[in-house]
């Protein structure tokens, strides 16, 4: 048996804090009531603000996908819908770069290892349609940088998107509809609700003002064309599509 790395040199724990949590606390932690009905429940969001290489995500995407295997599994098609709708809910922010690249290659795996298991049980090839859409939603949701500050870093503001359904889904359903909706973490402080299929560009933060955290008072400048995303089939959000609006 593998020992667990939770320290990877002194030098970054006194300089960053990093501590990695040991995955027996992470299951236990897991365990405790409201959480663990909300790692069993499809629609319910996470945020992992020190996602590290991504040890909570990935518990809790494994946790997500054993209840659509158990409730959602019809068929292929309905698994490769509410399996990548799962994914979606899941979201990180990791400061230092090779823990992001380790925490994106973890969740990767793990969904791609569900998938494999449950298209050899129906005797069918992996879509490389829904790679490419895990591939992009992770992308998505992963996001380097500081949460204290919310900047990424590049000192952009950080932006995230919401999966939001289109319409409501039954044990029936086999394939889901999402409107992309893109957001700041200033929007969700503020509870704003932004206009369904909101691209948003890079934007630059305030002048004179690191320090986003619980500021909400003045608008962000958003730098971006007059683009929106347009809804689609969850399986075919690899092609990130948009159109203009006037």
């Amino acid at each position: 048996m593998n020992k667990e790395i939770l320290i990877k040199s002194k030098k970054r724990v006194q300089k960053h804090g990093e501590v990695f949590t040991p995955s027996w606390m992470v299951e236990k932690m897991l365990e405790i009531e409201g959480i663990k009905r909300c790692c069993e429940n499809l629609t319910a969001t996470f945020l992992e603000p020190s996602a590290g290489e991504g040890a909570f995500l990935t518990a809790i995407l494994r946790r997500k996908l054993g209840m659509v295997v158990e409730k959602h599994c019809m068929d292929i098609n309905q698994f490769e819908n509410f399996s990548l709708y799962a994914l979606s809910t899941l979201y990180g922010i990791e400061f230092l770069d090779d823990n992001i690249q380790m925490c994106v290659m973890n969740l990767y795996q793990e969904y791609y290892e569900y998938y494999f298991k449950i298209a050899q049980k129906f005797n069918v090839k992996l879509k490389k349609k829904v790679l490419d859409s895990a591939k992009c939603i992770i992308k998505s949701n992963i996001r380097q940088g500081d949460f204290l500050t919310q900047l990424t870093a590049n000192g952009d503001v950080i932006i995230f998107c919401e999966w939001r359904l289109v319409k409501g889904i039954t044990k029936q359903t086999k394939n889901i509809m999402v409107s992309r909706t893109g957001y700041t973490l200033q929007d969700i402080y503020g509870k704003k609700e932004n206009e369904i299929g909101t691209l948003m560009g890079k934007i630059k933060p305030l002048a004179n003002n690191q320090q986003l955290l619980f500021d909400y008072d003045e608008p962000l400048e958003i730098q971006t064309d007059k683009y929106h995303y347009v809804s689609v089939v969850i399986t075919d959000i690899y092609k990130e599509e948009v159109e203009r609006y006037e």
